[in-house]
């Protein structure tokens, strides 16, 4: 059974977990953006503290690498480097946007399974940049990518072309601009699903 320290500052939020073959044992979180660099090292040892296990235990450390902020990015992957290379543990890299299409499909699973069988199924995982862009990918129902991770232009023409494709669940810190755009008349009883 695998046991992870896993380190996410990709975004506003920051967080540190310690997993052991997917069960969260502990699990710390900083909603303050500035402070990621304070934050995670405290959050480690007091998630080793707390749970009594040690550093040697761990059979890796596992870290978002992406896309986000660039400066939480250096926090989450310098940490988890130094971690790895002073334990001799394998560095595990994941894709943000991945992460929040996986969370996308666990909550379907428990509340609208009956989208999991439509074959069209769109998830648009997205992460808010500037003005209308954002980090986005789109995956399918079994994760695999329908549109690869870029940097994304929000306007209407897309979110019809993406609607005629099938069902859309729109997931991430981008939603409130695809809520946004949305709210126009064309857009009628054909709406994404946003978590």
């Amino acid at each position: 059974m695998p046991l992870l320290l896993n380190i996410d500052t990709a975004t506003e939020n920051a967080s540190v977990s310690l997993t052991n073959n997917g069960i969260v044992l502990a699990f710390a979180e900083s909603t303050e953006q500035k402070n990621h660099a304070s934050f995670v090292q405290i959050a480690i040892e007091k998630i080793i503290a707390d749970t009594q296990i040690t550093f040697n235990q761990i059979n890796a450390i596992a870290v978002t690498n992406g896309p986000g902020s660039y400066t939480g990015l250096r926090v989450g992957l310098a940490s988890a480097k130094g971690l790895a290379f002073a334990l001799n543990k394998p560095l595990i890299g994941l894709s943000t946007l991945s992460l929040l299409a996986k969370a996308a499909i666990g909550h379907l699973i428990e509340t609208r399974n009956d989208l999991l069988d439509d074959k069209q199924l769109q998830v648009f995982s997205m992460i808010d940049a500037r003005r209308m862009e954002i980090f986005g990918a789109i995956y399918n129902s079994s994760l695999d990518y329908l549109a690869p991770e870029k940097a994304i232009i929000l306007d209407e023409p897309l979110l019809h072309s993406l609607l005629t494709n099938g069902p859309l669940i729109c997931i991430g810190s981008g939603v409130a601009k695809t809520k946004i755009l949305t709210q126009h008349t064309d857009f009628h009883n054909k709406l994404p699903i946003f978590l």
